[in-house]
């Protein structure tokens, strides 16, 4: 279960949690305008535009679980277990497996506008990576400094979304999850009226009063309204660090602790592995994972991008502690 969220300053910020019980040797992956992307039905894409994103150490190929383009067009993949139908070859179709959507979408457009357009054609067909690494159910959200939408694989087709929250986690759909925010149109940052009663003279006896009733579990229907009213009503400074730093509280407030998601195994809980934030106007990931609380940086506009090597580097999940004395 994982949650995603954007956030506005002077710049746009995308990222994730991605919460799981087991790790599959996560690193940041650069892919270059040159290397060569190989695709299953369609033909490889020799050239297109550079990409960085957080993959799955398995292979030389780059399994992104989020990314982001040079042009400022972001992706991240969230399960959607239950949910999420991937079908069988199409003609006249653009036939793409759910582990090429991020490369395919990332590699040509400049926009979400680009992306609804790749989507009109596009079927994702039900093959495998691997005999030993078999299909996600996933569905996306996809963002960039104008606009966000989800895409979702269901029975009746592959559904587009307005995202008008930014906000994506799990189960149910996203349409539900949207509408299921009219529960909480009662909530404030500022302390209520009592409207309980005019004879009863009840007390403000703490700040944040205005929240009660907020979720606080970790369901992914929880998680989205947690995030969503966090994130609407986020404020920082417009710097960079201030971003930055703002954008990993909004993911923190639905942050899973080892522990308390049990996975139906004594040893299994499901936690958040890592946290993503991309500055997509600049081109710059951000990360922080479970144990390392320290935030590291890549920028792709330091790296070589007209090479066709992919730029690999493995995930710092060991802490990092300052110390003054």
């Amino acid at each position: 279960m994982c949650t995603a969220s954007e956030y506005l300053t002077e710049n746009h910020y995308f990222g994730r949690n991605f919460d799981y019980e087991i790790s599959y040797k996560e690193r940041v992956c650069i892919t270059p305008r040159n290397y060569e992307f190989k695709y299953r039905k369609i033909d490889d894409m020799k050239s297109h535009y550079a990409i960085i994103g957080i993959a799955a150490g398995i292979d030389e190929y780059p399994l992104y679980y989020d990314a982001c383009n040079e042009k400022g067009v972001a992706i991240a993949g969230l399960n959607f277990a239950g949910n999420a139908i991937y079908r069988e070859m199409e003609e006249d179709m653009v036939n793409v497996t759910p582990f090429e959507f991020i490369p395919y979408l990332l590699s040509q457009a400049d926009s979400v506008e680009d992306v609804k357009e790749l989507l009109q054609n596009l079927n994702l067909v039900n093959i495998n990576y691997s005999e030993n690494l078999p299909l996600s159910p996933l569905h996306w959200m996809i963002s960039d400094k104008d606009s966000s939408i989800i895409v979702e694989p269901l029975e009746d087709g592959l559904k587009v979304y307005d995202n008008p929250v930014g906000v994506l986690t799990n189960n149910p759909k996203f349409d539900m999850q949207l509408f299921n925010l009219n529960d909480y149109r009662n909530l404030s940052v500022k302390t209520p009226e009592n409207t309980f009663s005019k004879n009863l003279n009840l007390d403000d006896y703490s700040r944040g009063m205005g929240a009660i009733g907020l979720p606080g579990d970790l369901s992914s229907a929880s998680r989205f309204v947690k995030v969503a009213f966090t994130k609407e009503n986020s404020f920082s400074g417009t710097s960079e660090s201030e971003s930055v730093s703002q954008f990993f509280h909004i993911l923190g407030s639905v942050e899973q602790q080892k522990g308390l998601t049990f996975i139906n195994d004594p040893d299994l809980y499901e936690y958040t592995i890592y946290s993503s934030c991309y500055n997509t106007n600049k081109g710059i990931l951000y990360y922080k994972t479970y144990d390392n609380h320290q935030i590291t940086a890549v920028d792709l506009n330091r790296e070589d991008l007209d090479g066709d090597g992919l730029i690999i580097y493995p995930l710092i999940n060991e802490a990092q502690i300052n110390f003054i004395n």
